[in-house]
């Protein structure tokens, strides 16, 4: 009678193994994908053509971020018709209209970005002529001569700077349009023309001795327009700014040395001094400091600036080669 009795309780476990591995088998069998279901409407492949497209597009097109930006913008709104029209499904309209708005500012940014940056006209040659050639961008072109800097005029006759009155420690210029003339107690040593610097000489040794005076006379040989940096918040400037820091190194060590060029070749023009693109040296930048901010101190007689003058009318004859010698 006991095995009668517990034969009942022995089977019933057993009645409820084949359910158990049917109720274990029935989910994997959901996911089988035995049953694929219709292929989505048309605007679900082309929302996710867009999308490939944009991801595919290479970095080194110019525009490609913008690009890229627009044909998200356009897949998530393509996503959220699908969603809304032939799916029915709010979580799905919902993340697509966040992803909607995200690549939408993204895009507006971007193209913000690549607007046209307006120069004056009174700036465009400086930019076209200077700048540009450095791959200075128009927008840090813009920032440079819009804050802290203002164009100024001289009328024919008119003094830049005084020798041993101006102080060379307030501003830096370059000449926009004119002529001006450069000299030492009355003797002519060289001219300035459009796009050069007025006074980087001076800006250069003030770099390291402030307090300094003008060296030289500079005075308007022709009605002269110039646009005019207040030093100090030029320098902050340029600390901020390491990239146009080193712009500014370059082209006044440059101008520099077409100083120079001037210096020992008075009758040097404009268009001469355009050709002259070429790295200054430590030597060229000192020679011209040396003439225009040092000279007072080591020559107090007409005989010292003859000597200087004879020196580097040497100095220059050296730098020519044998073939520019022959006649």
């Amino acid at each position: 009678m006991n095995t009668t009795a517990m034969s009942p309780l022995a089977v019933t476990p057993l009645g409820f193994g084949p359910d158990l591995k049917n109720a274990t088998l029935d989910p994997l069998n959901e996911t089988a994908c035995e049953n694929w279901k219709e292929i989505h409407h048309l605007v679900f492949h082309v929302a996710n053509i867009c999308f490939a497209v944009g991801l595919v597009i290479p970095t080194t097109l110019n525009l490609h971020m913008i690009l890229l930006r627009g044909l998200l913008t356009i897949g998530c709104a393509l996503f959220i018709i699908w969603a809304t029209l032939y799916r029915c499904a709010l979580d799905i309209m919902i993340w697509n209209f966040v992803f909607l708005v995200v690549n939408l500012l993204h895009f507006i940014y971007l193209v913000y970005k690549r607007r046209p940056i307006k120069i004056e006209k009174e700036l465009s040659s400086l930019y076209k002529r200077m700048f540009e050639p450095l791959h200075v961008p128009p927008e840090l072109f813009q920032r440079l001569t819009g804050q802290f800097c203002n164009i100024q005029t001289l009328k024919t006759g008119q003094a830049y700077a005084a020798e041993d009155k101006t102080s060379v420690d307030e501003r830096l210029s370059i000449l926009l349009k004119g002529k001006m003339k450069v000299s030492y107690r009355g003797h002519f040593l060289h001219n300035i023309y459009p796009c050069a610097f007025i006074d980087s000489p001076e800006f250069r040794s003030t770099q390291m001795n402030r307090g300094e005076k003008f060296q030289v006379t500079i005075i308007a040989d022709d009605n002269c327009k110039f646009l005019c940096w207040s030093r100090e918040r030029l320098t902050y400037f340029l600390e901020s700014e390491p990239f146009l820091y080193e712009i500014f190194k370059y082209l006044i060590g440059k101008d520099i040395t077409n100083k120079l060029y001037s210096l020992n070749d008075p009758t040097l023009n404009d268009k001469a001094s355009k050709k002259i693109d070429r790295q200054p040296s430590l030597c060229s930048q000192l020679s011209v400091m040396q003439m225009r901010n040092s000279m007072a101190s080591t020559s107090d007689s007409e005989d010292g600036l003859q000597m200087f003058l004879r020196g580097t009318s040497s100095a220059s004859s050296l730098l020519t080669g044998p073939a520019e010698r022959l006649p």
